[in-house]
């Protein structure tokens, strides 16, 4: 595993395994980093055909089919989150000490080597659980070097920790226990990235045999690790480029073994259909001809696209084409509803009084950071946000009289700050003013984002009353946009499809142009 360039000797001897993977096999090989399948792709009923309109019979799906989808969705997952996660690596597995799981952990562990502390200590000494952690200690070693390939390092490696005559010299008590962990730990050194070299001089430290074979296996298992994001970052590129035929094939091999795998995209888009056509109805004029609509699908994508930036995620699940990236379009909608919620703020703060607080920049920053403070988690169930805008309130009039004090200008009265108080803990009302005219200027801003070719090349302009996030939500913006646009590369041609059904499949519903571009 060369992960030193400066380790010539290791690198005669193996070339890196990243290097010789292919996609699949890569994919293969990491599946077990997420293995959760999602249920809806797991419908026992429906049809055989893909199609949301179809009246073909049910039929039974087999257990070997539900694997065969939740390994493709796996894999499906993996991909995508290697190819759009630039940070994406396997890190340790860290169980808390003070965790069940954590202290059966350790306890069982603990008994193991207090058992090969006493065999060691023994007189004579007994050695059959020190050979078979150094026959697992071999071929961890094994592992790392290239499969298939007879090198001279493979070869030294078999013929030090050779296990059969290591069980000959344990009958006559000559198995050199220290000789041979120092031979492992240099072997490690020479294979292990260079971020572990402080670790291996530690295991040069250790006077301990137990405690010295003991963390031999931890660090072999941070090589392990280092190993797969080795491979990660090398099959990155090559998983981008591929990405959006992989994704797109990959999701067909899905609805070929699950039958009902978009039902929840389907009722998705007919939500935003009905809409549509409901809003053209009531555009008509009183006594005027109603003529049959006509629909763009475009229109009606980036309409569905913008409910997600609304979704509630406790109650309601993402459609299909979508799971890949829940958890990021999660994260953005819990980001966007606190820099709502201040923008809200702001909004108040400037319309009551803003008059006698002009000249003073700072404050308004200040405002800011104390609401964001104030508003962290409060995405959570547990979160009380009218207790917390509440405090917003108080704070903020603590701050305004501050500033005018330093000014030299008399505190707000009592009425204006019970008032202003009072206005911020409305906002926690869903049909508030404010919060509906914030959310409104929002949605145009995203709306006007999905309809550039190029959103992280020219900006759209900022609609009144959002200065004061207008950085935050430009970053957020452009990471929503950037996964719409990524989403209808790869899925677009199964939306086109269920545009086709839903619309063509009533001729009343109206016409529709229902090719999709690919951005």
């Amino acid at each position: 595993m060369p992960f030193n360039d400066d380790r010539q000797d290791v690198d005669e001897d193996q070339q890196s395994d990243a290097g010789s993977l292919r996609f699949s096999e890569s994919m293969a090989s990491l599946s077990d980093y997420e293995h959760s399948s999602r249920q809806s792709f797991m419908s026992d009923s429906s049809s055989k055909s893909s199609s949301p309109a179809s009246t073909s019979p049910p039929r039974v799906i087999t257990f070997d089919e539900v694997m065969a989808t939740a390994k493709n969705l796996t894999n499906l997952s993996l991909a995508h989150e290697i190819a759009v996660n630039e940070n994406f690596r396997l890190e340790e597995d860290a169980i808390p000490e003070n965790s069940l799981a954590g202290q059966m952990r350790r306890i069982v562990h603990q008994a193991f080597w207090d058992v090969l502390k006493a065999e060691l200590s023994a007189e004579p000494p007994e050695y059959e659980h020190a050979i078979r952690l150094f026959e697992e200690i071999r071929e961890s070693l094994l592992s790392f070097l290239t499969p298939g390939g007879r090198s001279q390092l493979y070869n030294q490696i078999c013929e030090v920790l050779d296990i059969d005559l290591l069980r000959q010299q344990a009958e006559h008590s000559a198995v050199d226990i220290q000789g041979l962990a120092n031979y492992v730990i240099s072997t490690m050194g020479k294979m292990c990235a260079p971020v572990r070299d402080q670790v291996i001089r530690d295991l040069k430290a250790t006077d301990d045999i137990v405690e010295l074979l003991r963390q031999i296996f931890h660090v072999l298992d941070l090589m392990k690790m280092d190993q797969v994001n080795f491979a990660i970052r090398n099959i990155r590129p090559h998983i981008q480029r591929q990405l959006v035929e992989y994704e797109r094939s990959k999701f067909q091999e899905i609805l070929e073994e699950t039958p009902d795998a978009l039902k929840q995209t389907t009722e998705w888009l007919k939500e935003s259909i009905d809409e549509e056509l409901l809003n053209s109805e009531t555009a008509v004029s009183p006594g005027a001809e109603a003529s049959s609509p006509s629909l763009s699908p475009m229109l009606i994508l980036h309409n569905s696209f913008l409910k997600l930036l609304q979704w509630d995620y406790q109650k309601k699940g993402l459609p299909e084409t979508l799971i890949t990236d829940e958890i990021r379009l999660q994260e953005l909608t819990e980001k966007l509803n606190q820099l709502k919620i201040i923008a809200c703020l702001s909004l108040i703060t400037n319309n009551m009084v803003g008059a006698i607080t002009e000249g003073l920049p700072e404050l308004a920053n200040r405002l800011k950071r104390i609401s964001a403070v104030l508003l962290e988690g409060m995405n959570k169930v547990t979160f009380n946000l009218k207790e917390a805008l509440n405090s917003i309130g108080v704070q903020t009039c603590v701050e305004i009289n501050e500033a005018l004090k330093e000014r030299g200008s008399p505190p707000l009265n009592t009425e204006v700050q019970a008032n202003l108080v009072g206005q911020f803990s409305s906002i926690e009302e869903k049909d508030n003013p404010v919060r509906s005219l914030i959310d409104k200027r929002i949605q145009l801003y995203m709306k006007s984002l999905l309809c550039l070719p190029s959103p992280q090349k020219s900006m759209p302009p900022m609609p009144g009353g959002l200065d004061v996030i207008q950085q935050e939500l430009e970053v957020l913006g452009c990471q929503y946009a950037n996964i719409v646009i990524l989403n209808k590369q790869i899925y677009g041609s199964f939306y086109a499809s269920i545009f086709r059904k839903l619309l063509f499949g009533d001729e009343g519903l109206g016409k529709v142009d229902a090719s999709l571009p690919a951005k």
